[in-house]
């Protein structure tokens, strides 16, 4: 079983953008998207191409339906269903089950 982890406030979030928070000493990218039905999504902030924590500052879109965020550096779409590198399969970031629960935001 897993343990839930309260990671924020729904009012700490910003619609249809990304936020960075620190989970265990790992920086997560947590996005709120409330037009879809999953509302909030969280992968890794790190960006394994350009090699730095950025991707909670990237700009979210579609390609082929498939949710994603560029990442601000070199560009590159990262699914944020899957974290898969659209660009590059050998280069997926980590993602995280995340839920909002009534007016806070869960990991785990």
């Amino acid at each position: 079983m897993s343990i839930e982890t309260i990671i924020c406030d729904k009012s700490d979030l910003i619609e249809n953008s990304g936020v960075c928070a620190l989970l265990n000493d790992e920086q997560v990218a947590i996005f709120y998207l409330p037009a879809t039905e999953q509302k909030v999504f969280a992968i890794s902030n790190w960006d394994p191409i350009g090699q730095a924590n950025v991707l909670s500052r990237g700009i979210i879109g579609d390609i082929g339906g498939e949710i994603v965020v560029a990442s601000p550096l070199y560009k590159q779409h990262f699914s944020l269903t899957s974290g898969q590198c659209l660009e590059d399969e050998t280069a997926p970031v980590k993602t995280y089950p995340i839920a909002l629960k009534s007016d806070k935001v869960v990991i785990g």
